[in-house]
Parts: structure tokens; sequence; C-alpha cells
């Protein structure tokens, strides 16, 4: 069986790359322009030198430094919705390169593109994969355009790069250009989904790494609490007696659980639709490439990568993002039910539940001095208020393409990729401050479970059930521990109730019951009155 989590050096490692360059990464940018792009928007000076670039709507200057051109300049100008640039998700930045510097080497090998063209885009595209340049991936997560604002910024950055690389100025697109050479053989409807598909390869494959740890975390509390004995609870009201072990070792199953669903979910993302180009026909593409770029970027990840059987379904499908979206929007609401236990076990800690005590990480109050709250399994409930939202915003804009294509991607990938990565720091949150410290109550539970009623279900095997009903009524009014009262009406002696309530009985991890004597109305009787 395929193991669909990447290996430790695909899509986040370096490949062999014909031209060589040495650069680090530069800072990212602290400014987002709000309405038309001026100079200063973009330099903090409004004299600072230009180069003019020209596409089918005109000319327009450009900051002289920027690597990213007059496509981007525009998509800066139509789009200041969040002041979020898509910089801010790294795996994407990286999976754009990934794709470019897949179709560059495809496109030398079956001939369409030159190589030393080729291999200045692929020298470029490793950059990028190494981590440089990812302050001038400046467009806004939220755009309108199907990506081609995405798409646009990644090739004019390579195109620039790769300018240099090759001894030449920025903007010299006579000798290298974003869309005749950077672009060649592709379109956005085809680079792009492939690109969000892997960035959320790198964003699953974090997320169940940080699941398994919190799994484990979970599980080693278990271990550690599974001689404390407690009162189950359904429906808020008490049940039967169980281990605080046992609940949390049921909280390390039920996370192992999504990490098994998410991991079935790689195979979709895994599918691409390169070569499709505009609408899944291959308008531009060399017969060629669809193989070829395939093999190439198969090669450059590590992954088992699949080229759609139907381009044309699959240019236009959404479903696999709905798939995943839905996944971790479950693992989510699972996460967000394990936290309200953690809250309300925790609650008091006086007049509430106050079953085990969670790490304190800040004051609680600006009024209440002492008061100290459970901040860390809030967060992670609001996160996955968050998800939840996402996934519906996923789902809308699924349902909304029309046609060939989904004009809603960019949402999709924003929604998605930021519920990946929210949900991946918050298992690491949780982990970390708040489930490894986590401490039973003992003595309050023992307390609990000796004087609780529910702790007569286990006697009726042995007494009956109005025997066990009428030690449960006289329990509950005197609040006389349920082992004295049954010694004390002779229905079993010490021994045998200590046996019958030890931790493996009452939890269920021994099994054992014994013939039901029987209990006369006139030894009940005899019993109340001895009370």
């Amino acid at each position: 069986m395929t193991d669909w989590r990447l290996p430790a050096t695909p899509l986040g490692a370096s490949s062999p790359s014909p031209v060589a360059s040495g650069r680090d990464a530069p800072r990212r940018p602290d400014r987002r322009p709000t309405g038309r792009v001026s100079l200063g928007d973009v330099t903090g000076d409004e004299a600072a030198p230009t180069r003019t670039e020209t596409d089918s709507l005109g000319s327009r200057e450009v900051p002289a430094h920027a690597y990213w051109g007059i496509n981007t300049l525009r998509a800066l100008e139509n789009f200041p919705i969040t002041s979020v640039p898509i910089a801010v998700y790294p795996d994407l930045i990286e999976a754009l390169a990934t794709v470019k510097q897949a179709a560059a080497r495809a496109n030398k090998a079956i001939g369409v593109l030159d190589a030393e063209r080729a291999d200045a885009i692929d020298a470029a595209a490793q950059e990028v994969r190494d981590g440089a340049l990812r302050d001038q991936f400046v467009v806004d997560v939220v755009q309108g355009g199907a990506g081609t604002s995405t798409n646009m910024n990644t090739n004019e950055v390579l195109a620039n790069r790769a300018l240099e690389l090759l001894g030449r100025e920025r903007g010299d697109y006579g000798h290298l250009h974003p869309i005749d050479h950077v672009n060649r053989s592709q379109s956005t409807n085809d680079t792009y989904p492939t690109s969000v598909k892997l960035a959320m390869i790198l964003g699953v494959r974090r997320l169940t790494e940080q699941l398994d740890l919190l799994s484990q975390a979970f599980a080693e509390r278990g271990r550690a609490f599974q001689d404390v004995l407690k009162i189950g609870r359904t429906q808020l009201q008490d049940a039967v007696p169980m281990t605080l072990g046992q609940e949390f070792t049921g909280f390390a199953h039920t996370i192992q659980e999504d990490v098994l669903l998410l991991r079935t979910v790689m195979p979709l993302l895994a599918e691409t639709n390169l070569g499709a180009t505009a609408i899944g026909t291959g308008i531009t593409a060399d017969p060629l490439y669809r193989d070829e770029v395939r093999r190439q970027l198969q090669d450059a990840t590590g992954l088992q990568v699949v080229t759609a059987p139907d381009l044309i379904e699959a240019t236009s499908d959404a479903g696999a993002f709905m798939t995943l979206s839905g996944t971790v929007k479950r693992s989510a609401a699972k996460l967000s039910k394990i936290c309200n236990d953690l809250r309300l076990l925790a609650s008091g800690p006086q007049a509430g539940l106050g079953e085990i005590t969670l790490p304190a990480r800040q004051a609680g109050s600006s009024i209440m001095p002492g008061k100290v709250n459970p901040v860390i399994p809030e967060v992670v409930n609001q996160i996955a208020f968050a998800v939840a939202g996402a996934d519906t915003t996923v789902t809308m804009a699924a349902e909304g393409g029309q046609l060939q294509l989904n004009a809603f991607e960019p949402i999709i990938a924003h929604s998605i990729l930021q519920s990946l990565q929210w949900m991946s720091r918050g298992c690491a949150t949780l982990r970390e401050h708040c489930v490894v410290g986590i401490e039973a109550n003992e003595a309050k539970l023992a307390a609990q479970v000796d004087t609780n009623v529910g702790v007569v279900t286990a006697l009726t095997p042995y007494i009956g059930y109005a025997a066990a009903a009428s030690i449960a009524h006289t329990a509950l009014t005197t609040s006389t521990p349920i082992a004295t009262l049954v010694t004390a009406a002779g229905l079993m002696d010490e021994d045998q109730v200590q046996r019958v309530l030890s931790p493996a009985r009452l939890s269920g991890i021994e099994l054992a019951t014994g013939a039901i004597p029987v209990v006369t109305e006139q030894m009940l009787d005899e019993a109340a009155r001895e009370r």
C-alpha cells in the first residue's frame, strides 16, 4: 500500500539545477497597498527608479528593484482585499516554483524551449524552492481571475530572476519572457490547480504529523491515568465508572482515525491536469508535453503523480478540494469536542467538575485576581469554528463554478491552506502547552466514586436489581459510600465488595460476574431497619 506522505526530501529539499545562484531569501514586505498602487506603496519612495513594462492594456511604470512586473502591479491595484499576500503560504510558493521548474525541464526535453532559457528558469525556480524571493509574491490571496494573478506573479518573478542569471536586466523580456518562456505549454488553468494541490499535500503531511504527535501525547496521559477511577457521564448525568486513562486513550484513538482518513485523500491531490492548458483540450501544448511534465513533476516531488484521464473534467472539477476540506472539518470538529471535554473536566477549580488540572498559561482576568482560564483549548475551539466556516466557503465556491472552469479556486485555496495551517499550529499548541501537562485530581475523583450511585450498577449481577436500587436510593439520601451500605446490609462481605468495585472491574478492563443470589423482600426490610 502506497504511503502518500511525502519523503523527507521532495518538495522541501534542493534538486540539482543547471545554473547556480547563491542568493539568500529577502525579507517579506511589511506594507500592503489599498486602492490604486503608487510607487510609494511598494517602495516607500515616490521618486524610486522605475522600469517601463507593457501589456495588452498599455504601459506602466514598475519599481526597478521589483522582480514582479506589470501584471502583478495591476493585480495589486485590483485586489486590495485582505492585505494578505500569497507569500503567507510558503507551501504554495514552493509548489508554484516546483511546477514551473518541471515545466521548464519538460519543455527543454521535448525541444520547445532552448537549453539556455530553460536552465535559467530552472535555476530561478530552484532558488524560490529554497526560500529566496518570497517577498516578491505579493498579490492578494483573494483575487478574481481563477488564479491568473498568482500565476503571472510567479511567471514575472522567475523571468526576471532568470534574466539576472543570464546577465540581463530585469524587464528585458525580449530575451526571456514571463509568458512565452516561463509559461510555455501552460495555462493558469492547469498550473494553478496543480500547484494548489501540491501545496495542500505539504499541508496535509504537516497536519498528520502534528495530529499523530497529539495522539501520542493523549495516549501517554492515558497510561499515566490508567488506574485513576472516575464516573463517566452520558447527557451530562452520572453514568457508570471508568478510568481517566480510558477517557484520554479514547481521545488518542479518535485522533488517529483522522490521521488515517487524511492520508486517504492524498491520491486525489496527486492527480494533475498539466497539459490541459485553457479548458482541457491541450491547445498550445506539444503532444509530448503532457507525459513529460508529469514525469518531471514526479521526479521533482517524489510523489506518484498521475495525469487525469479526462483533462476537460479535471480542469473544471473541484471535487478533490471538497473532499479534503470536509475531511479537515471532520478532524477540527472532533478536536473541538475534545477541547470542550477538557474545559468541562477542568472547570472550577472549586465550583466546577475539577477532575483534571490544565497547565496555567496566563492570568485569566483583568478584574478577578487568581483566575486562570483554559485558553489553549479555547483557541483550538476557535480554530475549529473557522475551519467549519472555511468548508462552507469551499462548498459554495465549488458549486459556483461554471462550464469549463471554476473561477473561484483562489478562495478555495486560501480557505483550505489556512485551515491546514491553523490546524497544524493548533495541534502543536494544544500538545505542547496543555495536554502534556494535564494532571488528575485523584483525591476528588476517588471521593466521587466512593459515594456515586453509578458504582452500584457493577453490583447488580451479584445482589440483583431490586437490592441495588434500594442501596442507590439510600446512598443518594445519606451520602454513605456504596461499599459501606452493601456490607452493612449483609449482601456481600467486604472482600467481595472490594473485588467487584476494583478499578479493573469498574472500568470494564476485567469482565467477570457471579451468580445472583436470591434477595428477599424480608432481607431488604431487615437491612433497611438496621441502617
